[in-house]
This record gives C-alpha cells, sequence and structure tokens, in this order.
C-alpha cells in the first residue's frame, strides 16, 4: 500500500465486498474514478479493471476464509457491501436461506471488521464502511431476516464507533432506501407497484455513498419520507405500525395461495 496518505480518496487502499454486482460495481467505478486503489471480494470477478479476491461470504467457512486473506494487509477503507434479501413469509424461507442472510448481512461484516482493526489501530487511521438499509431501522414485515440483520449491523456500527473514538478509525453505517437493482426479486418489484414505494436508481444511490464514504460521516439516510420514518420508529413505533398496515396487507395477498 501507497505510503502516502491524503484527504479525500486519492490513493487509498479500499477494500469492498459485493463489488461485483449491480450496485457495488457502480460504487467500485466511482471509488476509482476518485483516486482509490479498489479491491473487490466477492464470489465473481468485477466489471472495472481492479485487483479481486474471490470468496463466498454465505457461509462460516467461507467467511473465515476470507478473513484469513483481507487480514494478511493494511486497508485504508473497508466497505462492507455485500448483502442478500429474502421477501415473503419468515416461514417461507429456507433454513439453508435464513442462514446465509445472516452470514452475508451480517457476520460477514463483523468478521471482516474485526481482520482489518489491528492494521488500522497499527497505522493510527482507517474507516470501517457498514452498507446498511432503512429497512434495518424501520424493519418491514416480510423481510424479517433482512429488516434485523441491518438492524443488527447498525448497532454493530454504533457499538464499534464507540469503542475505537479516539484511535483515528472512522465508522461510517449508511443506509439507502429500497435501490432499484437485480437484489429485487419480481415479486419486491410487484410489491413495490402495488404498494408506491419509492426506489432509487443505482447510480445516483452509488455517487451518494462514495461522497459520505469521503466525507467520513458517522451515519446517513437516504430518502424521505423514509428517513423520517426512522425516527419516528425509534420514538413512536405504534404510529409506524398504523402507517405500514395497509401495505402490510398487500404484501400478505401476493403470498396467498
Amino acid at each position: 500500500m501507497s505510503a502516502e496518505r491524503k484527504d479525500g480518496l486519492e490513493h487509498k487502499e479500499v477494500l469492498l465486498t459485493g463489488g461485483s454486482g449491480g450496485l457495488g460495481r457502480l460504487i467500485c467505478r466511482d471509488l476509482v474514478a476518485r483516486g482509490a486503489k479498489v479491491t473487490v471480494l466477492d464470489r465473481v470477478a468485477p466489471a472495472e479493471a481492479v485487483s479481486f479476491v474471490s470468496h463466498d461470504l454465505s457461509s462460516a467457512e467461507g467467511i473465515e476464509a476470507a478473513a484469513a486473506d483481507v487480514g494478511r494487509f493494511p486497508w485504508d477503507i473497508a466497505i462492507n457491501l455485500a448483502g442478500m434479501q429474502h421477501f415473503g413469509p419468515i416461514e417461507d424461507q429456507s433454513p439453508g436461506h435464513l442462514l446465509a442472510s445472516y452470514m452475508v448481512n451480517l457476520i460477514a461484516p463483523v468478521r471482516l471488521t474485526q481482520a482489518v482493526l489491528p492494521g488500522m489501530r497499527r497505522s493510527g487511521r482507517g474507516q470501517i464502511v457498514n452498507i446498511g438499509s432503512i429497512f434495518g431501522s424501520i424493519n418491514f414485515a416480510h423481510f424479517a431476516t433482512y429488516s434485523s440483520a441491518k438492524a443488527g449491523l447498525r448497532g454493530f456500527s454504533q457499538a464499534l464507533r464507540r469503542e475505537v473514538a479516539g484511535s483515528g478509525i472512522a465508522v461510517t453505517y449508511i443506509a439507502p432506501r429500497a435501490v432499484r437493482t437485480p437484489l429485487n426479486s419480481a415479486r419486491v418489484m410487484e410489491f413495490a407497484r402495488l404498494t408506491g414505494m419509492n426506489m432509487d436508481e443505482p447510480a445516483a444511490i452509488a455517487a451518494r455513498i462514495v461522497a459520505v464514504v469521503e466525507a467520513r460521516k458517522p451515519e446517513a439516510f437516504f430518502g424521505f419520507p423514509e428517513s423520517l420514518f426512522v425516527r419516528v420508529n425509534a420514538i413512536l413505533p405504534g404510529l409506524v405500525d398504523a402507517a405500514l398496515a395497509a401495505n402490510d396487507r398487500k404484501a400478505a395477498a401476493l403470498f396467498k395461495a
């Protein structure tokens, strides 16, 4: 890694999980455009001409292999983006998919953070970036495992931020609302149509994510009124229950035989 350190992203060594996906490749592109040296960790190689390490974060064995690999190198920024989603009644999610969801969405970011932190502590600087979701603060019905994993990721980010205070390491948690990517199944898109769910274009969200990373902000929530609902849900969740009830019934109707 270059010994040179500058403000911004130029020359920064960046680890990006999920960098080959619909949103990830755009984030990768924008990071590279700002002069960052990006290494993508994913199951398949990215479109961008960047460094690549192949790992599967959906199992404990895959996560340990990834942690051992990335822990050998010093990083300026680690961005935990990789994710997977189940939309539907919780009882319809297979045990294997349920476990993989928590592995990818929560366990992998925590374990990879654990692997890269020693190098950041030695250098006296660094940044952990966890890409969560508005769903992790509002906790939508029929997204139970995804919402709860992202809620855990937000909690981890808050705790870690307090733990590394004064070390020169920043912790950033970013929560976009729904983004129009291949992560969304046909049923998710039908639910979005029925309920009028706001869905942002990935290029715009990628640019906003990179801007937040560059600014080293502690937290960012994208979208209105969703970002307002985050605050209301933290204080008066019953109001959000009532506001979402009609849409929850529409979602349930999608899964009736």
